[in-house]
């Protein structure tokens, strides 16, 4: 079975991410592989631009800070977040019929 970016316990969606810090912008890319590519300003220093990343990646899914838990990788490019009830989803994500 080929591993995915993205799957869905109960109502929460659980993320494998790929983060890029000191980025121009923050923004959600595209898949590669089996993470999802999140690009993001912060400078990659005590888990700033994991914080960073939960706050930006917060309003993408229309949820709180509080609804995002860090599962793996708060210190590394390569995470897994739990995002408990997403009130949305970013196109890329809803352009995936895996999830």
């Amino acid at each position: 079975m080929k591993k995915q970016f993205c799957v869905w316990d109960g109502d929460t969606l659980v993320l494998n991410i790929l983060g890029t810090p000191n980025a121009k912008r923050d923004a959600i890319g595209k898949v590669k592989g089996h993470q999802l590519c999140v690009s993001v300003t912060a400078v990659p220093r005590a888990g700033r631009a994991t914080d960073h990343m939960v706050r930006f990646l917060a309003e993408e899914f229309g949820v709180s800070v509080s609804d995002i838990q860090v599962v793996s990788g708060r210190m590394n490019v390569n995470k897994q977040l739990r995002i408990k009830a997403p009130k949305r989803l970013p196109s890329v994500i809803g352009q995936q019929e895996l999830c």
